[in-house]
């Protein structure tokens, strides 16, 4: 028995020399794993809620949109960016914004609703559907460099074949027509066969005098699909 407590009580002094030696280290590590924990829920938790009143306020902005109320629409947008910047459901309105003040004419605003996307946009998908709206609204102002320069940016690969596309646009607004032709060739190729808006581009094609090549018509493309949200207006 008296060797059994010896034993019990070298065990326990090994304990405490542990303790004494890495105790403060165990226990702030424990309170930084147990601290970024509470921090990574309540983010999460913040998001959440975030994104949940974000989505109160895309509902009003679209009930305004199929309106027509173009005020409501500018007077929800604020609101929404200032309070909810980061979501989706913004990046979202700013569109929706752009597009119904552009259809009342208000071009000024609507390159102003897409701009604020531009540089303040996290998805890059949305993101990218802006900077081809923002420069279809400038080749309109025949504000043609900074739509091209627009277009520059490094943009996801579904959405190369529009951005040569709106490039041979503005090209061909310039009178650039070996440019715009080199453009438009880029955006067909690469395009989906199976989209329909390919059938827009042959046209631009043929109306500068070079149809593609029947020989061509069987090319696979590059890019398997239209990106989404995107529709092939300005």
């Amino acid at each position: 028995m008296a060797t059994y407590d010896l034993e019990q009580q070298e065990q326990l002094d090994q304990a405490k020399h542990f303790w004494k030696t890495y105790g403060n280290l165990i226990t702030w590590t424990l309170i930084l794993i147990l601290g970024a924990y509470a921090a990574w829920t309540g983010y999460l938790y913040w998001q959440n809620d975030q994104a949940g009143k974000a989505s109160v306020l895309f509902e009003e902005i679209d009930r305004a949109a199929l309106q027509g109320d173009t005020s409501k629409v500018a007077l929800v947008f604020k609101d929404i960016r200032e309070k909810h910047p980061g979501t989706t459901y913004t990046a979202q309105a700013a569109l929706l914004a752009a597009k119904v003040q552009a259809t009342a004419g208000k071009d000024e605003d609507a390159r102003a609703s897409l701009q604020w996307l531009i540089d303040n946009g996290k998805n890059p998908d949305l993101v990218a559907v802006a900077r081809l709206r923002l420069a279809g609204l400038q080749l309109d102002a025949k504000q043609h460099d900074a739509a091209l320069k627009l277009l520059d940016a490094d943009l996801p690969e579904e959405f190369k074949p529009l951005v040569q596309d709106r490039r041979g646009d503005i090209l061909a607004a310039q009178g650039k027509k070996a440019e715009a032709l080199q453009a438009y060739k880029e955006a067909w190729k690469t395009m989906d066969p199976a989209i329909e808006y390919r059938r827009f581009i042959e046209g631009k094609l043929t109306a500068l005098g070079e149809p593609p090549a029947a020989s061509s018509l069987a090319q696979p493309a590059a890019v398997s699909a239209m990106p989404p949200g995107l529709a092939p207006t300005n």
